[in-house]
């Protein structure tokens, strides 16, 4: 059996304004709510169900593939938004991006603290 991952459930303070945060800064669309989730899925039918809630958020990690094209276009919108962003998920290296394992890669905060990433290349898939 293969085992893949189907959804996740993302904790918001306001479930719609974060799924539209991070589908228009990824070039997705918000999906039709299903039950209490607002869902964004990304191409490998995986999605992401915000859910909204009232108790403390404890922010996750949520980290995305993209082609080099897309990173270009993703890493538009998060400077034309004003975002501040990092090469590094612990906001030691402001305003830069990595190159990591010969990609690129940059992290930025979503409005409920969750800390996003776009990266071209998987982390120990090698390069220059």
């Amino acid at each position: 059996m293969a085992v893949e991952l189907n959804h996740t459930i993302v904790a918001a303070r306001d479930k719609e304004r974060s799924a539209r945060f991070l589908a228009d800064l990824l070039g997705l669309e918000v999906e039709p709510p299903f039950g209490p989730f607002t869902p964004v899925q990304v191409a490998n039918g995986v999605t992401l169900d915000y859910l909204e809630t009232t108790e403390p958020i404890s922010p996750q990690h949520y980290a995305f593939l993209v082609s080099e094209d897309d990173f270009d276009a993703i890493f538009a919108r998060i400077r034309a938004a004003g975002l501040p962003y990092w090469a590094d998920p612990y906001h030691r290296r402001p305003d830069e991006i990595n190159r990591n394992d010969g990609g690129r890669g940059v992290y930025f905060d979503d409005p409920d603290g969750h800390r996003m990433e776009i990266l071209t290349r998987p982390y120990g898939s090698g390069g220059d």
